[in-house]
């Protein structure tokens, strides 16, 4: 699980911390993590592209001209607020198309397709990151919404408290909390990986 946390930290931290000039950098730096994190949470490739780029576009139309600081947290709300809508309309057209007859389960679909980049390391530990990998984005698929989406805020993005709460439109006890209860769920369940 440390692999894992450290090539999750390099691969998803390491250019969240400084804040980039243009509008058109922050969103080349965001693009990456914000569709792993879009398709952790809807399980569909083509809607987190969708949700994404939506995203992007309405950041730019409507809070180009805000300070850079704000960009982020205004970013990942927008976002989630997308990836909100696209799973309510999915489970209005499940529950439609499953009254109706005919239609599947979400069960069925491909799972995030990322894996750990680490070239140098022998087939064994590649395994065992990818294995460490499905478990984590087992366990976090398996929270609560809002605590998944503080847990991916905060611990993934690297967002401080403010901003979470700000990007989650709720206070900052309430992210405090969400992050709490998660933190407590994914240790319970990837206890062995410790």
């Amino acid at each position: 699980m440390n692999g894992v946390a450290g090539t999750l930290e390099t691969d998803l931290l390491g250019d969240a911390r400084e804040t980039p000039a243009t509008l058109d950098a922050f969103l080349a730096q965001v693009e990456r993590r914000a569709f792993r994190m879009a398709e952790l949470q809807l399980r569909q490739r083509e809607d987190a592209m969708d949700a994404v780029q939506d995203a992007m576009l309405r950041l730019v139309r409507h809070y180009r001209d805000k300070p850079a600081m704000e960009w982020a947290p205004l970013f990942w709300g927008i976002l989630r607020r997308r990836v909100v809508d696209l799973q309510r309309r999915r489970k209005v057209r499940s529950i439609v198309v499953g009254w109706l007859g005919g239609g599947r389960d979400d069960d069925g679909d491909e799972l995030p397709a990322w894996e750990p980049a680490d070239p140098g390391q022998d087939p064994l530990g590649r395994l065992h990151d990818v294995q460490s990998y499905a478990d984590l984005a087992a366990a976090v698929r398996q929270l609560p919404q809002r605590q998944r989406e503080a847990f991916m805020l905060r611990m993934l993005e690297g967002l401080d408290v403010a901003e979470t709460a700000q990007a989650m439109g709720c206070s900052e006890g309430s992210v405090k909390t969400h992050l709490s209860r998660a933190m407590h769920h994914l240790r319970d369940q990837l206890e062995d990986w410790r």
